[in-house]
């Protein structure tokens, strides 16, 4: 199974994994870590390495981030590694229970692109809704 790191400013992470393990359990192969605004980019990097270590298994990580262009997702960036480490940014509940669903899947850009696109397709306007437009 993919291992998650999710990284946000602010306490963020901790709760959007605490969230989604609310939903649908124990979620071993994630973990979170979130940055505090005025932490150190060096101790902020370091918590990023240990949480990779912790939950690569061999078949990858995903980091999930809050913005582009952030300091989590530029640290995260920092990790990029074919096969192994790639990231993503707006990360949002629905990615994370996506996520949780996947079984062995192991073609991490194949599952990072569909995740972009599953995370996109979570986001409505309601009023839109209501109207009848059922496209995100």
């Amino acid at each position: 199974m993919i291992g998650v790191v999710v990284v946000t400013h602010g306490q963020l992470a901790t709760e959007l994994v605490n969230a989604a393990e609310m939903i649908v359990g124990d979620l071993p192969q994630f973990t979170a870590v979130s940055i505090g605004w005025h932490e150190d980019v060096n101790d902020a990097r370091d918590d990023i390495a240990q949480a990779i270590e912790r939950v690569h298994n061999g078949t990858g990580v995903l980091i999930l981030t809050d913005m582009f262009g952030g300091t989590p997702s530029n640290l995260g960036m920092t990790f990029l590694e074919k096969d192994r480490v790639e990231v993503i940014t707006g990360v949002n509940l629905p990615m994370l229970i996506k996520l949780a669903s996947l079984k062995g899947e192991c073609d991490l850009l194949a599952v990072a692109r569909d995740l972009r696109d599953d995370g996109r397709n979570a986001i409505w306007v309601a009023s839109d809704l209501l109207r009848g437009d059922r496209t995100p």
